[in-house]
C-alpha cells in the first residue's frame, strides 16, 4: 500500500480524552475513531491488526477441535428469562423492544443462545462431545466506558462453548481450551499467565483468567517469576491426549489477581527473589459451570444406560478487540507502538526520504514491487513530506521494520534497515535487503 493513497489520519497531538497509552496511540495512529461513548469505528490500519488477531484466535480454536458458527447480535429476552439471567444481569444489558412489542436484547454473551441451539439438535450421548465458537460483536452498556477499546461498550469477542456428557469429560474440554489459550496468546507475542478467578455472573465452580503484565494494567497481580520465562510454543500439543499434566504445570505456581490474592500464601509459596508484584490486563477468561444453563434450557441427552441427563458446559471468552489495546499496552515506547510481527498491520515501512528524486523513486518502486511479489506486506511512504515527519509517523504506527531509502545512501549503493523493536539500524547493500527481510 502507498501511503499517499492510504487512509491513515495520524495526529500529532494526543486527544484530551485519551488517558492510557493504547487509547492515545490508537487515536494518534489513525486506527480508530470514536463514534459515541465506548463505541468506535475501526479505520484501515486498526482493522488490519484486528483481523490478524482474529485469524490467530480462529486457527488455535480450530486446532483444539472447536467448530465455528455465527450467532446473532440480537437475542430473544425469553431465552434469558428461562435461564434466570434476564433480570439478574443488570443495567449493562441493552434491552430492546421490536415493532411487534417483543422483548429483545443486544447480546452481552451467548450462553443461552448456544444452549438453545444444542438443545434443539443434540439428543444423544453419541453426539457428544461438541465445542462451538463464534467471533461476534457484543454490547455491554458500561456505566463509565473508558480507556478506548480496553473498556468500550461495543467489542469484538470470541466466545466458545463446550458440551459434554459429564463433569470428567467437561474437565477435558476445559483443559483443551486452557491450552489453546496459552498458545493463542503466545502466538500474539504475549506472555499470558493463567490465574484462578471468580466466576462472576457467568457462574460455575472452575474458572481462570489469563493476565498479561503491563504497567498500565487495571488490576494488581502477584505471581512467580518463572511464568515469564515459559514458552508453550516450544512443545507440541496433542489435543486428543491427556492435557491435565500440562494444565497442572501452568497452575502449580502461585499466580493471583488482587481479588484472589493471599499475601501469607504468596510469601510461603514463592521465594523472595522470584516474587513479582505488578499490574496486569485480563485478555481471556475460561469457565466450567456444569448444568447451570443446560437444565433450565432443556439441553439433555440420552445416556448409555437408557436414562437422560443435562449436558455439562463450559464457556471461554477472548476479547479480540480488547487485545489490540492490550498488546499496545505491553508493546510500546515513548515514540509509539512496537507491534509483535504476528499482528503488525504491515511487516515493512518503506520510507522514501526524497519523493520526486528519480533515483529514490525508482529504488522505492522496485523494492515495493519485489516485496509485494515475495508476499511481504509493505507500506510505502511516498508522500511529499519532511523526513522528520515520515520517521515520526513510522515510529508511531510501529511496523517491525523500516527500510529507509535516501539519495546519499543510494550513491554509495546502500540503504538503511531499522528494527523498530530494538532501534538498531544497519547499512546494507541495495541487493541484500530483500534477502534479509524475506528471512
Amino acid at each position: 500500500m502507498r501511503l499517499s493513497q492510504y487512509f491513515l489520519p495520524t495526529l500529532k497531538e494526543t486527544p484530551s480524552e485519551a488517558r492510557i497509552v493504547s487509547h492515545r496511540y490508537m487515536l494518534r495512529a489513525g486506527m480508530i475513531r470514536q463514534a459515541s461513548a465506548g463505541i468506535y469505528s475501526w479505520l484501515p490500519l486498526g482493522l488490519r491488526v484486528l483481523k490478524k488477531i482474529e485469524q490467530i484466535v480462529r486457527e488455535e480454536q480450530n486446532a483444539s477441535g472447536a467448530q465455528e458458527i455465527l450467532m446473532p447480535t440480537i437475542q430473544a429476552a425469553d431465552l434469558w428469562r428461562q435461564s434466570g439471567r434476564y433480570e439478574d444481569y443488570g443495567k449493562e444489558m441493552l434491552r430492546i423492544t421490536d415493532r411487534h412489542g417483543r422483548d429483545m436484547l443486544y447480546g452481552p454473551t451467548n450462553e443461552e443462545q448456544v444452549t438453545e441451539i444444542v438443545a434443539a439438535h443434540i439428543k444423544s450421548f453419541r453426539q457428544l462431545p461438541k465445542s462451538l465458537y463464534h467471533i461476534q460483536w457484543k454490547f455491554r452498556d458500561e456505566v463509565r466506558p473508558r480507556f478506548g477499546v480496553m473498556r468500550g461498550r461495543e467489542f469484538l469477542m470470541k466466545d466458545a462453548y463446550s458440551f459434554d456428557i459429564d463433569a470428567d469429560a467437561g474437565r477435558a474440554a476445559y483443559n483443551k481450551m486452557f491450552v489453546s489459550y496459552l498458545r493463542t496468546f503466545a502466538r500474539l507475542g504475549l506472555q499470558a499467565i493463567p490465574m484462578q478467578a471468580d466466576t462472576g455472573p457467568i457462574g460455575g465452580d472452575m474458572s481462570h483468567e489469563f493476565i498479561i503484565v503491563a504497567d498500565t494494567g487495571e488490576s494488581e497481580v502477584f505471581c512467580h517469576a518463572d511464568y515469564l520465562d515459559r514458552d508453550v510454543l516450544a512443545r507440541s500439543v496433542d489435543y486428543d491426549g491427556d492435557l491435565q499434566p500440562l494444565v497442572d504445570e501452568w497452575t502449580a505456581l502461585y499466580a493471583a489477581t488482587d481479588e484472589m490474592h493471599d499475601p501469607a500464601r504468596f510469601e510461603r509459596a514463592v521465594p523472595a527473589d522470584r516474587r513479582i508484584t505488578a499490574r496486569g490486563i485480563e485478555v481471556g477468561h475460561v469457565f466450567f459451570f456444569g448444568d447451570k444453563y443446560s437444565k433450565p434450557l432443556g439441553a439433555t441427552v440420552s445416556t448409555p444406560g437408557g436414562g437422560e441427563t443435562a449436558v455439562h458446559m463450559g464457556s471461554y471468552g477472548i476479547g479480540v478487540s480488547r487485545l489490540v489495546g492490550a498488546i499496545i499496552e505491553a508493546c510500546h515506547d515513548d515514540k509509539g507502538i512496537v507491534w509483535p510481527p504476528a499482528v503488525a498491520p504491515f511487516k515493512v515501512g518503506l520510507i522514501n526520504l526524497r519523493s520526486g528524486d528519480a533515483a529514490c523513486d525508482a529504488a522505492c518502486n522496485d523494492y515495493y514491487a519485489k516485496l509485494n511479489q515475495a508476499g511481504i506486506e509493505v507500506l510505502l511512504d511516498d508522500r511529499e513530506e519532511r523526513a522528520g515527519t515520515k520517521f515520526a509517523d513510522m515510529d508511531l504506527i510501529g511496523l517491525p521494520w523500516q527500510l529507509i531509502v535516501g539519495p546519499r545512501g543510494l550513491k554509495g549503493g546502500d540503504v538503511e534497515l531499522k528494527n523498530r523493536g530494538t532501534g538498531e539500524t544497519e547499512e546494507l547493500p541495495v541487493d541484500a535487503v530483500l534477502t534479509r527481510l524475506a528471512g
